[in-house]
């Protein structure tokens, strides 16, 4: 499925949304209706290697995908590579864009894609329906919106069995 994107801008600064988006243990808070089991593979989730493993329960398929941030460039880039569907696979991508929108606004582009090269994964890729992804990353903005511009609480997850320290 070749990149599925979508836009918002949000009443806040750029460093705020970028801080927000590039702690995979805040992702659960907007991301949560479509990724499902949210599981940190690293114990600190900010940066360069920050993981995290996550099950995608879209229309008849659900499977496992992990995201790896791979390119993290303060405040205005974060690219995510990693691996999903069956036995993980599949490459998948997805790309966060910040760029300041004037008045203190934030621009945001959050792009998505597959790269299937099994031939059961391009048959499966080809049903997936694309703007079932393009919903779930608008609405995953809209709540991005929300606590960004200090309406909604961020809920961050923890690492099972960690030190507070």
């Amino acid at each position: 499925m070749g990149p599925v994107s979508a836009e918002i801008d949000i009443d806040a600064p750029r460093e705020r949304v970028f801080a927000i988006l590039a702690d995979l243990s805040n992702r659960p808070a907007f991301c949560d209706h479509f990724q499902r089991e949210f599981r940190l593979q690293r114990i600190d989730p900010v940066g360069v290697g920050a993981t995290a493993r996550f099950r995608v329960e879209a229309p008849f398929f659900h499977f496992w995908m992990e995201s790896v941030l791979e390119t993290v460039e303060a405040p205005h880039l974060i690219v995510e590579r990693g691996r999903g569907a069956r036995i993980d696979r599949m490459p998948v991508g997805t790309s966060w864009e910040l760029s300041e929108a004037g008045g203190g606004m934030t621009e945001v582009r959050v792009g998505f894609w597959t790269e299937p090269r099994h031939h059961l994964d391009r048959f499966k890729d080809a049903l997936m329906p694309a703007g079932w992804h393009r919903r779930q990353w608008r609405r995953a903005l809209e709540r991005l919106r929300g606590i960004a511009e200090g309406e909604d609480r961020i809920e961050r997850l923890h690492v099972a069995g960690a030190s507070p320290l």
